[in-house]
């Protein structure tokens, strides 16, 4: 019998209590630990080693930690080995040595090619600096070349994304990608990229491109398993992702616009959270900020999200178009990304046309007044939306709306006066106008007269005869009683104007007699009442 208990080791392999128990009992011989060793040994395949010593186990990504450590055991080391290969499996590809990363793919048997994907993506997870483009140029382009190494390997198919190599890559990503951009490259005097600006490029893009294709192959692989890789690229990872929106550079937006939508498609968990965080974005740049560079490319992606909302809308999406696209409509800055905005209130009108009303009080709420450019694309985007409202929307809101058209139509700006006149050339735009006519000619004809009167551009003249031409041939009898009814108008304002102007001459007449006076004493000159009625 032995004396004493078996130390804790025991609990480490239960092959290693051999070992151990010779160590401290070397006289004694355990009949049934050497039976039960030998009938082990006897089932597993006998294979050489390559090396002498039991490698320790890899690293976690999140906090690499090591999962084990190596036995010594002079008497027994390939038992232990053989042992804990059998009750611990996962150990053996774990534990095993990493493969030299800066060797090649071709020049590594099939059975080590993961291990060397792994270890090349380890190596790039060094980021060098490119102020100066002569330092570490050796390692900069030995880099380069393991990125490239590593794109060509995931395109070939012959990846195998395992939760390491799925940690591996998400974590090289994040190091390599994610970063604070200097306040020096931000705009001070407009909300992002205007149209006459020249784009800022970043100096380390020949590393960043490589490394936005990489993740991109990785979320578009098609053996990439969603559950194990949805830890890794969780709600922390995605919103450091959507904060490289806000880059200068516009081929990284480009590649973060593709990433996102793929990352949208097959993480389906991820939806409402990207949802929410795109529009906390949008909110911040409009009621804040009003400074943001990848509007534009966020509201691209969302305009395929849209297009695949399920019927009936739900409260959530509504409430995006009423919050956050809507009111897209109001910072200066709107021409930037204006006709991705458009897009996306046009597929929420073919989903749902009754939200047609909702979004044409949201461009009148925030109709430009002095700013002619933003006044031409709120008429673009009008036009276009009138072309999907129904007969019972547009009676909603067709009387503040021509009261605005009537402005645009009498506008000292020629292009939006003939904008605003083109309407009448559209077919669905004039079917309603004909339709509601009774209501639509008295709010328009006062600013068509105006301008056959007076409006200095020919073009803008000649619009405004064809548009009344039309309504003749509509109604000529309501032309008739408009016409009469706006000379009536003008009449009793040139009658409240002449008395206005009889007024202030009774005011000046009562002002121009002066005060004389000597000492202390003033008075009135031909003191005079005169009776002021306004």
């Amino acid at each position: 019998m032995l004396q004493g208990r078996i130390p804790v080791e025991r609990e480490i392999f239960p092959g290693a209590i051999f070992c151990l128990t010779k160590q401290r009992f070397p006289s004694v011989q355990h009949w049934g630990i050497a039976t039960m060793i030998k009938q082990i040994l006897s089932k597993l395949p006998r294979k050489s080693s390559k090396s002498d010593t039991l490698a320790s186990a890899g690293s976690d990504s999140n906090n690499n930690t090591n999962l084990g450590s190596s036995i010594q055991c002079s008497n027994g080391l390939n038992v232990v080995r053989r042992m804990s290969s059998a009750v611990f499996p996962s150990m053996v590809a774990a534990g095993a040595e990493a493969v030299e990363p800066h060797l090649s793919f071709k020049d590594v048997p099939n059975t080590e090619k993961q291990k060397l994907f792994v270890s090349k993506l380890n190596l790039c997870c060094v980021v060098y600096h490119f102020n100066d483009p002569d330092k570490d140029q050796a390692e900069k382009d030995s880099k380069r070349q393991a990125l490239i190494e590593l794109v060509d390997f995931v395109a070939s198919g012959s990846a195998k994304f395992s939760e390491a190599a799925i940690a591996a890559t998400c974590k090289m990503c994040a190091i390599n990608l994610f970063r604070d951009f200097p306040p020096k490259y931000r705009s001070n005097s407009t909300g992002g990229e205007t149209e006459d600006e020249e784009p800022m490029f970043d100096p380390a893009w020949s590393h960043l491109q490589i490394v936005y294709d990489l993740l991109l192959r990785f979320v578009s692989y098609s053996s990439l398993d969603v559950k194990v890789a949805k830890k890794y690229v969780d709600h922390s990872f995605i919103l450091r992702l959507l904060e490289l929106f806000d880059s200068e550079d516009p081929r990284e937006r480009d590649c973060l616009k593709t990433i996102l939508h793929r990352i949208y498609g097959k993480f389906m968990v991820h939806r409402p959270f990207v949802r929410k965080a795109v529009s906390n974005i949008i909110y911040r740049f409009v009621f804040e900020t009003e400074r943001h560079n990848g509007i534009a490319e966020l509201l691209e992606i969302f305009g395929s999200v849209i297009s695949g909302f399920a019927l009936p809308l739900k409260e959530e999406h509504k409430m995006f178009l009423s919050r956050a696209l809507i009111p897209l409509h109001k910072p200066k800055s709107v021409g930037i990304y204006h006709q991705q905005l458009t897009y996306c209130v046009v597929q929420f009108i073919e989903k749902e046309p009754k939200l047609a009303s909702v979004v044409i009080k949201g461009l009148l709420k925030y109709w430009p007044v002095t700013n002619s450019q933003k006044e031409l694309m709120f008429l673009s985007e009008l036009e276009e939306i009138l072309e999907m409202t129904g007969v019972v929307e547009f009676q909603k809101i067709m009387v503040p709306l021509f009261r605005r058209i009537g402005c645009c139509l009498n506008s000292s700006h020629f292009q939006v006066a003939e904008r605003a006149h083109f309407l009448w050339n559209n077919e669905h735009v004039l079917n309603h106008i004909t339709q509601n006519r009774q209501v639509i000619l008295p709010l328009v004809f006062p600013a068509l007269e105006r301008n056959t009167r007076n409006h200095w551009n020919q073009a803008v003249l000649n619009l405004t005869l064809n548009v009344r031409k039309m309504f003749c041939e509509m109604d000529e009898e309501l032309v008739l009683a408009c016409q009469g009814k706006l000379e009536e108008e003008d009449s009793k304002s040139s009658m409240a104007a002449e008395k206005r102007r009889l007024t202030w001459e009774r005011l000046e007449t009562a002002a121009s007699f002066q005060p004389v006076g000597g000492g202390n004493i003033s008075f009135l000159v031909n003191p005079a009442t005169c009776s002021v009625t306004c």
